[in-house]
C-alpha cells in the first residue's frame, strides 16, 4: 500500500501512539510502575518508526 498523509493506516498509528501517551501519563502518577512506562515507552517508539518508514515509502 502506498502511503499518503492522512490514510487509514497513518490514523490507526497515531491514533495508538496517542492512546500510549495518555497511558503513559496516568501511570506516571502511580508507584511502582517504572518497569511498565518503560515498557510502553518502547512500544511508543517503535510505533513512531513504523510511522517514519511509512511516510518515508
Amino acid at each position: 500500500m502506498t502511503y499518503e498523509p492522512g490514510s487509514a493506516e497513518c490514523r490507526v498509528l497515531i491514533r495508538s501512539k496517542e492512546q500510549i501517551e495518555t497511558m503513559l501519563l496516568d501511570l506516571g502518577k502511580l508507584d511502582g510502575t517504572d518497569l511498565l512506562l518503560q515498557q510502553l515507552r518502547q512500544v511508543h517508539s517503535q510505533l513512531e518508526d513504523l510511522h517514519d518508514l511509512r511516510r518515508a515509502s
